[in-house]
């Protein structure tokens, strides 16, 4: 069986806008008023093949490459973030045992997965929450050679639908780096009365997904339960979190095709004020920049996810990074869409089912997942002393990323054994930017107006790395550390536009309603000078006038932001 491919999924789910759809708008907004779980349209997506693709080719699935994933999941979240939230949870809570398990473990969780077993990932509890190494939940060694697992996780995703709960538990009660133990739990082996699930939260946002919790008293599971060697869970939770922190981000840009979607539509056929909404300038300024917001998340989403292949030593970076900007900014774009519509970004049943104001509260959490923004940037900031070294040492992985500004080149499969927990490379993409503005100013064309904005770029990656070598290290880091994180963050995602346009890789494609890459996005570098004027400003502080922005929406317009047509029969599959 072939892989399943994001335009062959959004054909096969039909049209959303179709009520009689089962998986349209129109039902997800009464899924949501009724806080219900999404059931039947889950059972769809098992149908469809979807949790084959969480499984990695060498166990049987369809899982190469993260960025085949992101545009699958990308697919689902456009149409409602619950749902993929609440289906995507799998690969999340499986990632561990693709990561550190045995064959034998990574083969038997293939099947299950495939055929459609829930799997949860057990994290976060009620007093520790993020605080990993706080983790109370206990399991002591057996004399059958398995654990008992005392205590309880809490905002569990799928915690009680799992059928299968990947734990982050104690096995030494001294404490210290070796404390923590992974383990598989299937729920189905547990002895009666020795779990039981807790209640389901009530949530702003995703309200019909199961956000509940696990507790368990003195539960006994069997010594192959056990994911990895003893003593090494946290190390396996932090390695498997760049692979998930990176997807997560495909959550994020879904959420931003539906908002910029809605907000463009109702702009172009909305009267207002004796004229079409879509003709005034602010309207015209505020959808220009949030396309080339867009374009700027798609950039840096689609880095990372080949990074994973291709530089899985500086991993740990991109996924900080990723997992920090994107959906910060999408947040931000989601807020300009709303803008635009008005009164209508808060009705429940007015304008398209509500589903605007659904995916606003939805995609709030989205930046909490694997890590808030705050652990991301802390877990940036920790590696600030290699990363001032690397650049000031010119240090580049010249195959590595020639490879993850590709698109369309082949990649190596994802393999967690080389992730690093820190990168000993720092990132190649930002190191060699001053090689890549040095190549712009040579490249016979070069428009000025992009070489403008990559100097400029250049400029501030250069502050900011004197800053960074000069930075002492700190126990707790400094306000001013988290300031500097986020000038990272613009830098990494400027390298990935100016790279990704050097290397012919152009904006990078959606399979799915949204920009068409036509002549009008590529002249001049038009999509790159949007995304690299969107990544250096901040909203509503775009450098210079704006016109960047404006020439954006104004491609935009010409090309048509209607859904593209259709995948031809027999593309189904690859």
């Amino acid at each position: 069986m072939s892989a399943l491919t994001a335009a062959a999924l959004e054909r096969a789910l039909g049209d959303p806008s179709d009520p009689k759809t089962l998986f349209s708008y129109a039902r997800c907004a009464e899924l949501d008023r009724a806080e219900a779980f999404p059931e039947a349209i889950c059972a769809e997506l098992d149908r469809l093949g979807l949790p084959r693709q969480y499984v990695p080719e060498e166990y049987g699935g369809a899982l190469a490459g993260l960025q085949e994933l992101a545009d699958l999941v990308r697919v689902v979240a456009r149409r409602d973030l619950t749902v993929a939230i609440g289906h995507a949870k799998s690969y999340l809570g499986a990632a561990c045992v693709w990561t550190a398990g045995t064959p034998e473990q990574a083969r038997a969780l293939a099947d299950r997965l495939s055929a459609g077993a829930p799997v949860s990932w057990g994290l976060t509890e009620r007093a520790h929450g993020s605080d990993l190494l706080a983790t109370g939940l206990a399991a002591v060694p057996d004399a059958s050679g398995g654990h008992r697992l005392t205590g309880e996780k809490w905002l569990i995703n799928n915690a009680t639908r799992g059928e299968l709960v990947c734990l982050l538990a104690r096995t030494d009660p001294a404490g210290g780096p070796r404390a923590l133990s992974l383990f598989l739990v299937d729920k189905d082996r547990l002895a009666p009365g020795a779990h039981h699930c807790l209640p389901k939260q009530r949530t702003h946002g995703i309200r019909g997904a199961d956000i509940s919790g696990i507790a368990f008293d003195g539960a006994l599971i069997p010594a192959d339960a056990l994911v990895g060697e003893a003593g090494h869970g946290t190390e396996t939770v932090l390695r498997t979190l760049q692979l998930t922190r990176t997807v997560c981000t495909a959550l994020s840009l879904g959420a931003a095709d539906h908002a910029l979607r809605q907000a463009a539509a109702f702009a172009a056929g909305r009267e207002l004020y004796g004229g079409r909404l879509a003709r005034f300038p602010h309207v015209r300024r505020t959808l220009g920049r949030a396309h080339a917001t867009l374009l700027a998340c798609e950039a840096v989403s689609l880095v990372a996810n080949r990074s994973a292949g291709a530089l899985p030593g500086e991993q740990s970076v991109a996924a900080s990074v990723v997992k920090s900007f994107v959906p910060e900014r999408v947040d931000a774009l989601i807020a300009d869409c709303g803008e635009l519509l008005g009164g209508r970004a808060f009705l429940t049943d007015v304008h398209e089912h509500g589903t605007f104001q659904k995916l606003a509260r939805d995609h709030r959490v989205v930046g909490i997942f694997d890590g808030n923004q705050a652990v991301n940037r802390n877990a940036l900031i920790n590696q600030f002393p290699v990363l001032a070294r690397r650049y000031r040492e010119g240090r580049v992985d010249t195959a590595g990323l020639a490879a993850a500004v590709a698109p369309g080149s082949p990649l190596p499969p994802v393999a967690p054994g080389r992730l690093e927990l820190v990168s000993r490379g720092g990132s190649s993409l930002v190191q060699n930017l001053p090689s890549a503005v040095a190549a712009l100013r040579t490249a016979e064309g070069t428009d000025p107006r992009l070489l403008s904005l990559a100097e400029r770029l250049l400029d501030r990656c250069e502050a900011l790395h004197g800053e960074l070598a000069a930075l002492r290290p700190a126990r707790i880091a400094s306000a001013r550390a988290f300031d500097l994180a986020e000038e990272y963050e613009a830098c990494f995602a400027g390298a990935a536009v100016l790279h990704l346009w050097l290397a012919g890789g152009g904006p990078p494609a959606r399979p799915e309603p949204g920009l068409r890459a036509g002549p009008e996005l590529w002249r001049d570098g038009l999509w790159a000078r949007a995304a690299l004027a969107a990544v250096l400003g901040r909203r509503d502080q775009e450098p210079g006038d704006g016109a960047e922005s404006d020439a954006l929406y104004d491609a935009v317009e010409a090309v048509g932001a209607a859904p593209a047509p259709v995948a031809a029969a027999g593309e189904e599959t690859r």
